[in-house]
């Protein structure tokens, strides 16, 4: 059977979202075109400010890009009211382009629990799907590990890991290539014994799968890549999400203190300072992007509010990978198989 050929992929871009809004959306945006105009592009948001903007950069847009949403939701505004409060928010606007089938995709830098929230309550969870998870990639030895969950949700029971387990499996199979992801628990020692109840009644669950459950493992053993999708409730992963993105700064403020030693110091560093950037750079939180909302019935990435253009950008072409992948199907797919086997 030969598979159809999927029209282009609409994406719906938050234009008015982060806090550098609109110019690093539409500078990422148009840095996507460029990179492949094998998608059609849709900038959500006020259409005079999005203009005006543009014009200022001095870049070249189509007006007919434009889905104007004049109101903004800001971090001060309750995520569940958004939809009552804001409906012609950029925000919510571009979640129901795709609830209304208008839009394949959408990407915001907006406030992370309100386009969560709206994005679940308005798309809809897939089938199957307790909670929806926010997945996020860390560098490591591997070059593949990613935790689940880091935000969506911060009190989780062990049905709801599961759940990650198997979005995350999907995810992590179809767009890095690995046949069989490992799945661990972070956890407080490696132990079956470690752990709290929450952990110790997710192994089980997790062992009655035929997903590649290996354990617990520490935080330590992140880094190392020791598996390649770690979970835990999104209270501690998104604390381990925002340390993580701590980490470059500070490396750099060391440097900085460093070549203030002495002058051949500051020379040391200076001749090295490319090199460094270089090994450094799997740390840059903007190569990834965003992060994936997974579980509801569209695609939705999810970016920091200073997300720079690059991240647009990616964040961008990581929704049009997902939608290319087919993915969504391959989400309803494998929950179903995992339910019908309760």
């Amino acid at each position: 059977m030969i598979e159809t050929q999927r029209k282009k992929c609409r994406i719906a871009v938050d234009a008015l979202g982060g806090d550098f809004a609109p110019k690093h959306e539409l500078l990422g945006s148009l840095e996507a075109l460029k990179e492949s105009n094998d998608f059609e592009l849709i900038l959500v948001g006020n259409k005079e400010k999005i203009l005006s903007t543009a014009k200022a950069e001095n870049l070249s847009l189509d007006v007919n890009l434009i889905y104007h949403a004049p109101e903004i939701i800001d971090m001060h505004d309750k995520p569940t009211e958004a939809i009552k409060s804001k409906p012609n928010s950029s925000l919510v606007v571009g979640a129901r382009l795709v609830k209304d089938n208008l839009a394949d995709a959408f990407v915001s830098a907006g406030n992370t629990g309100a386009v969560a929230a709206v994005s679940t309550l308005l798309m809809g969870r897939l089938p199957n799907v307790e909670r929806p998870t926010i997945g996020s990639y860390f560098p490591s030895k591997n070059n593949a590990t990613f935790v689940f969950d880091v935000g969506a949700f911060v009190d989780v029971k062990p049905q709801h890991l599961l759940g990650y387990a198997i979005l995350g499996n999907i995810f992590v199979k179809e767009l890095y290539n690995i046949n069989n992801p490992t799945i661990a628990l972070l956890s407080v020692g490696e132990e079956e014994e470690k752990g709290n109840k929450l952990v110790k009644e997710t192994a089980e669950l997790l062992r009655n799968t035929k997903l590649n459950f290996i354990g617990n493992v520490e935080g330590r053993d992140i880094l190392n890549g020791k598996a390649n999708i770690i979970l835990c409730d999104g209270f501690v992963g998104n604390i381990l999400l925002k340390f993580g993105e701590s980490v470059p700064g500070f490396m750099k403020h060391l440097l900085k203190l460093h070549s203030e030693t002495s002058l051949i110091e500051k020379i040391k560093i200076g001749l090295f300072k490319n090199t460094l950037k270089k090994a450094l750079s799997p740390l840059n939180p903007d190569l990834y992007g965003g992060v994936p909302l997974l579980g509801i019935k569209g695609i939705t990435i999810i970016g920091h509010g200073s997300s720079s253009p690059l991240a647009i950008k990616n964040m961008i072409l990581r929704a049009k990978e997902m939608y290319d992948k087919n993915l969504l199907s391959k989400f309803e797919e494998a929950l179903k198989n995992y339910a019908e086997k309760k």
